[in-house]
């Protein structure tokens, strides 16, 4: 094929204009004369003819417009001044009958031995087809450009769609009419032998709400393109109307020129439909019906893997929620709330799981753990962790020995995987709290003045891995749950995200808890709502709260309970505060002096002298003895001894204050401790008195 037949399939100029438009001539220009020799190429090329010609340079231009003249005139006049040799020109001439040819010319300055210009010569060419071929060209590539950048956006918006609600969010989310190149879309499923339409985008398109949900016939063009598999382009919706009898009273109110109605078929199965509408275009050439069949086949097979997603999603989500508890037994003492958020990715299915666990003589297990892994085997395994976990539990043996035997149970698997957990069984009667830990996050206890502490709690490796290195030990760490208090357990989903330091997340749940409600389900949600955008991170999270019921005595014997940590200077300081505010806000402000000064006196021998943290307890004897009692409880079986003191002594003096400032005090052994208390009131006391002192 030659280049003009070419040119003329592309619909720009036939044969003879293409000879007419290919035209050199050359001309020889006497400088000191000002006169032009052209020969009839030349002429042609300015319009002109031989007989019209008088040899004026100022003739042979009279056809340009006056801008461009002037613009020859100044190529040539800096030409010549400049000491140049040659130069160049390109310049369109005006035509009586259509658009202007384009000219070039070429020409060299020939000049005397002192540098004076005495004549150019050069040639002239009509390029007329050759600017018309680069802009034909030039604009050809610019369709391609915008159709290479519709597939490429379309296609990288889609590959990051995972769910069919993620293929539809990312057509008709921001910018995904202007990803395809359209006005308005509609995108539809076929579901048990319906279309349903599940995406509307683009203005005036909700008057087609009321064709959401059609049986798949041919009254409609998209469920017609759906059965047939051809798409159709529609360049006329008054015609459309008259082929669709039902669609027509629809048609009139889309404020549209244009369609394309798109089947969408992945691997010989119709998923089912698409419609583009566009406002500017009344018709559809070769590129753009491909353009429109590529977007259909990028979009069918994005529906295919969402459809599989989706399908395997539901299969495995039914799959973990039967091996996570049904429900949560009700219990004594207290309150419980679990909560369990899927990861966004993958099948949203994990290993994470909490369970809840009746033990004999009114204790309950709680536990939390995560199986590594995030999919249909890490659930599986879970299910698996989790009952053999709850058997060893529920035959009552201790924190240390059911963690143990679940890393034997979960390395007998031969699973390759491990797991961590925390496990520990409650007392809520008395607030006894035995806990064990495989390699996982510890506990985080909200006290009653809204403190939240992260007890140092001993742990071990891993389960399953714990086994393999022959290392079972998981050392037990005790923990008082004073009434009112809260324990928190949860997984790393939680606090952790990558690229950041578990150290911000744990701060950040702390707060969290801090600032949230003291109800068990209520600060459960508080928690979901403040920490939503870490569960949505990519990780499983499993959360268990679990709150002993509060003590608050009667109106007219009120009561508080306080936990005080061996190493918290700062707890101290905070229990005498709390001391003596509940006094004045009970109405007996005349004793918050001396009650601030013995808690800080029980408080200080407990904690320097025995291993853990102690249990305040305030409360208002009932009438008729209006007194206060503190009792200040620890896990130490030493007694306090009655020293006397020398001028010089640091201490000893503790007991001295209490005898002097009480009504009367003791010592009471508690389980596995023991207890320290005072009264501080009227000096009448019932006539069958245990005090210790006077």
């Amino acid at each position: 094929m030659t280049e003009e037949d070419r040119h003329t399939r592309n619909g720009e100029i036939g044969p003879a204009e293409w000879l007419a438009m290919n035209r050199t001539g050359s001309f020889d220009w006497d400088l000191d004369t000002d006169t032009i020799d052209v020969d009839s190429s030349g002429l042609l090329v300015f319009g002109l003819s031989p007989d019209a010609f008088d040899g004026r340079p100022t003739t042979l231009v009279t056809r340009l417009a006056a801008g461009e003249r002037d613009r020859l005139n100044e190529v040539v006049r800096q030409a010549v001044t400049g000491g140049e040799v040659s130069y160049t020109a390109h310049f369109p001439i005006p035509q009586d009958d259509g658009p202007p040819h384009w000219t070039h010319v070429q020409a060299r300055i020939l000049r005397s031995p002192d540098g004076w210009a005495r004549r150019i010569v050069g040639v002239v060419r009509d390029t007329t087809a050759e600017v018309t071929r680069f802009a034909f060209v030039q604009e050809l590539e610019k369709r391609r450009e915008v159709q290479t950048n519709i597939v490429e956006r379309t296609t990288n918006a889609l590959s990051r769609a995972v769910t069919v609600d993620d293929v539809t969010a990312a057509l008709t989310g921001p910018g995904g009419l202007a990803r395809l190149g359209a006005d308005g879309l509609a995108l539809g499923l076929v579901e048990n032998g319906s279309l349903n339409i599940i995406a509307l985008s683009g203005e005036s398109l909700d008057v087609l709400d009321d064709l959401r949900v059609r049986r798949l016939d041919r009254g409609f063009p998209l469920a017609e393109a759906v059965l047939s598999g051809r798409p159709r382009f529609v360049s006329s919706f008054p015609s459309l109307g008259k082929d669709f009898p039902q669609l027509a009273p629809y048609l009139a109110r889309l404020q549209f020129r244009a369609a394309c109605y798109l089947p969408l078929v992945a691997q010989a199965r119709s998923l089912g439909g698409m419609v583009l509408f566009y406002r500017g275009r009344t018709s559809f050439n070769a590129d753009e019906r491909n353009l429109a069949l590529g977007l259909a086949a990028i979009v069918a097979q994005s529906l295919q893997r969402a459809i599989l997603f989706d399908e395997e999603r539901e299969l495995a989500t039914g799959l973990q929620a039967t091996m996570l508890p049904r429900r949560i037994p009700a219990i004594s003492g207290g309150e419980i709330a679990v909560r369990y958020h899927a990861a966004w990715s993958g099948r949203q299915v994990g290993g994470d799981w909490y369970d809840v666990i009746p033990l004999p003589r009114g204790r309950v297990g709680v536990v939390v753990g995560d199986v590594q892994g995030h999919d249909t085997h890490a659930a599986a395994i879970m299910g698996q962790l989790r009952i053999a976990l709850r058997a060893y539990a529920g035959e009552g043996h201790a924190p240390s020995t059911v963690l143990a035997r679940a890393s034997r149970f979960l390395a007998e698997l031969d699973t390759n995987r491990f797991a961590t957990c925390t496990y520990a069984q409650v007392d809520l009667g008395s607030g006894t709290l035995r806990a064990v830990r495989a390699g996982h996050l510890g506990p985080l206890i909200r006290h009653n003045d809204g403190r939240v502490g992260q007890p140092n709690l001993r742990g071990g490796l891993p389960l399953g891995l714990a086994t393999v290195f022959g290392d079972e030990e998981f050392p037990e760490t005790r923990l008082d749950l004073v009434p009112g208090e809260t324990l928190v357990l949860c997984t790393d989903g939680l606090v952790e995200q990558p690229g950041s330091d578990i150290e911000a997340g744990l701060a950040a749940l702390s707060d969290a808890i801090a600032s949230g409600p003291p109800q068990a389900e209520a600060l459960a949600d508080h928690l979901s709502e403040r920490l939503w955008e870490r569960w949505g991170s990519g990780d499983d999270v499993a959360l268990l709260v679990l709150r002993r019921s509060p003590d608050p005595g009667t109106p007219k014997a009120p009561r508080i309970h306080q936990y005080i940590h061996q190493a918290d200077p700062q707890g101290l300081s905070d229990a005498r505060t709390a001391v003596g505010q509940a006094l004045r806000d009970w109405g007996m402000p005349e004793l918050a002096d001396d009650a601030e000064l013995m808690t800080g006196e029980l408080l200080v021998n407990v904690l320097l002298h025995t291993e853990g943290g102690a249990v305040l307890t305030l409360e208002v004897l009932p009438e008729p003895v209006r007194r206060v009692r503190l009792s200040v409880q620890d896990r130490s079986s030493a007694w306090p001894r009655r020293r006397t003191p020398g001028e010089a002594a640091t201490s000893g003096r503790g007991l001295m204050l209490l005898d002097a400032l009480a009504t009367r005090w003791g010592v009471e052994p508690r389980g596995e401790g023991k207890a320290v208390w005072c009264e501080i009131g009227p000096a009448t006391v019932p006539a069958d008195t245990t005090a210790s002192g006077a």
